[in-house]
């Protein structure tokens, strides 16, 4: 089944090194439109969606609760009454090991995650929503978030923050996890779908070899930070500095964060070790 022709994106004004252009809302359906990713919380963007929609919104659908995704949903919420689903909080749908660390304060996180945002319904992996002429399939897709549902649609799927064709995805401890991630690729691939549909960039036609790339990309950046390991011990900073030489310094910061989900990851296996204990500034050498 292919999905319905009335698929539209309203792109957010929020461009930056991290979110390319924008936000993508998309908006499903004609006489009953669900929106997936109402956006940042401008009320010009909101304004396009509630235009576009014709006043027949009747979902409004969040695959992560990270402000430049969910902060527009109270307005839209209390402009159309339409109920409000996710997975979760901001906090919910972690790993046991991502639950440690956050009970534990050592890691931080919390980039831009949206602590106010509370579901009027919460979805699991596999529940369906039907609307008028659509029906969706919601799927828990861990790894940049762990509350992340991405939502099949037919033989497409959108799939929030897990998959971008202009960038890599990042992965933030304890908010995002390194082993979720690499399973929710491989989630999408069994899925075999004809088109993704990112909440940022254009839509990736070739899925299953975008999917392979971003996994081969993660297994590559591990075996660069076992080998700076090998050469010198180093916190997740100094090693970002050492792996990521060709990437604007305003980026370092996430560079950094993604070199502490690896660096999580691997000390899970007993393959690198954090000297004192796991913090954020931990110097980290092989086992």
């Amino acid at each position: 089944m292919s999905e319905p022709a009335k698929v539209r994106v309203i792109r957010a004004d929020n461009p930056s090194p991290l979110t390319g252009p924008g936000t993508n809302s998309f908006l499903i359906g004609t006489d009953e439109v669900a929106v997936i990713d109402p956006g940042p919380d401008d009320p010009a963007h909101v304004a396009a969606i509630l235009e576009a929609a014709e006043g027949r919104i009747s979902h409004i659908l969040v695959t992560h609760p990270h402000l430049d995704h969910s902060a527009a949903v109270p307005r839209l919420a209390a402009a159309t009454g339409a109920p409000v689903m996710a997975f979760g909080t901001a906090e919910a749908g972690r790993s046991p090991p991502m639950q440690r660390l956050a009970e534990a304060g050592a890691v931080g996180g919390g980039e831009g995650a949206d602590a106010a945002f509370r579901p009027d319904v919460t979805l699991a992996d596999g529940d369906v929503l039907c609307g008028a002429g659509w029906e969706i399939t919601a799927i828990h897709t861990p790894g940049h978030m762990g509350s992340h549902l991405s939502f099949r649609l037919g033989d497409a799927v959108l799939c929030g923050d897990l998959v971008m064709g202009w960038a890599t995805t990042l992965i933030s401890p304890p908010d995002g996890d390194l082993v979720d991630y690499l399973r929710s690729l491989e989630h999408l691939a069994l899925l075999a779908p004809r088109v993704l549909y990112p909440a940022h960039g254009d839509p990736v036609t070739d899925p299953l070899p975008r999917l392979a790339e971003l996994a081969a990309h993660r297994r590559t950046r591990t075996a660069q930070i076992l080998a700076a390991l090998d050469a010198a011990p180093g916190t997740a900073e100094a090693l970002a500095a050492r792996i990521y030489t060709e990437i604007p310094a305003a980026l370092l910061p996430a560079a950094t964060r993604n070199v502490l989900a690896h660096l999580v990851a691997l000390g899970d296996l007993g393959a690198v070790v954090p000297e004192g204990g796991l913090t954020a500034g931990a110097v980290w050498s092989r086992a």
